[in-house]
């Protein structure tokens, strides 16, 4: 049986599962999200992998508090006011990520699709409050379905898409629409999603009428959940498809037959594992690209988070 009661003896048990790597579903009062270690980069890759999502979207990041939130990233005056005033409850705001440190608090650069921002929320629902407490980490949790499947709002809509996965039946989500997203990265905050927290109430805090940005606009690149991220852009250029390696280029190797490389060379995964390629893809280039004007990219296989992986990297070459 992979549906449990939320007993505080389960949230405790499915706890321990988050802790070594592995997703649960659990309940919000928006819809049922899939939840993993946001700082575990695999355990990250696998929410991509086993939801069939095409592309490395930004994942939301559900933490406990407004205390908590504030460690993962830089709240504006105006971005706490409405923390403070709809926290917890059906918002997400995207606000600038905290610098990259060594802290084990960092969230995985794949959860908010290598981006300098990302989607946070404190949940109302008292399960979610639970297991957040009891997991003692930030959860990246998308919605507990298929890609473009209708979204979870009891445990059995989430059985039928994952019935092997250990689920957390909290009843029927109070809303069952998904949080509404506001974007907290200009001046201004800009309405990115539509959802079960209606924009009036937002804009009663605000004072001001929100902006909704349209689909199509050159900013989309760095928002949210629920958009299309178009690029993640180094600043060296990218050589895709690369057998060989020129002298003024690193490498962003994968699998085992890595051609020779006179400088940095970081490999995805040298047994060829896309669950692991997909975790290291945004570190790597990262640091590759602190490192070097020009980058190789070995051959990815087309197939799976392969698929995913390859999209980031064409769009990142693209952009050049």
């Amino acid at each position: 049986m992979s549906v449990f009661p939320a007993s505080a003896e389960n949230i405790y048990k499915l706890a321990t599962v988050i802790s070594i790597g592995k997703p649960v579903a659990f309940p919000t009062e928006t819809v049922y999200g899939l939840g993993v270690d946001a700082r575990n980069d695999e355990a990250v890759a696998k929410i991509f992998e086993i939801k069939c999502r095409p592309q490395f979207n930004p994942l939301i990041v559900h933490v406990r508090d407004l205390a908590q939130a504030e460690t993962l990233g830089i709240f504006s005056p105006i971005a706490k006011s409405l923390a403070l005033m709809h926290w917890p409850g059906a918002l997400t705001l995207v606000v600038p990520r905290r610098s990259n440190n060594a802290s084990h608090n960092e969230v995985s650069l794949l959860a908010s699709a290598g981006l300098p921002s990302l989607a946070l929320r404190v949940p109302a629902h008292p399960v979610a409050q639970e297991l957040l407490t009891a997991a003692q980490c930030p959860l990246a949790a998308p919605s507990a379905n298929k890609s473009g499947q209708l979204s979870p709002t009891q445990a059995s809509h989430v059985a039928k898409d994952f019935p092997n996965l250990p689920i957390l039946d909290g009843g029927a989500c109070a809303k069952g629409l998904e949080s509404t997203i506001i974007g907290c990265l200009q001046e201004e905050p800009v309405l990115l999603r539509r959802g079960s927290l209606d924009p009036s109430e937002l804009e009663k805090t605000l004072g001001f009428k929100l902006n909704f940005l349209p689909e199509d606009d050159s900013q989309t690149a760095q928002l949210a959940p629920g958009r299309l991220v178009r690029h993640y852009a180094p600043q060296a250029g990218l050589r895709l498809n690369a057998v060989t390696v020129e002298q003024d280029e690193g490498l962003l190797a994968f699998g085992k037959d890595v051609p020779p490389c006179e400088n940095l060379c970081l490999n995805l995964s040298s047994s060829g594992n896309l669950i692991e390629a997909a975790a290291n893809l945004f570190t790597h280039l990262h640091e590759l690209d602190t490192k070097t004007p020009r980058i190789a990219v070995m051959p990815i296989p087309n197939e799976g988070l392969g698929a995913a992986i390859n999209d980031r990297l064409e769009r990142a070459a693209a952009s050049k």
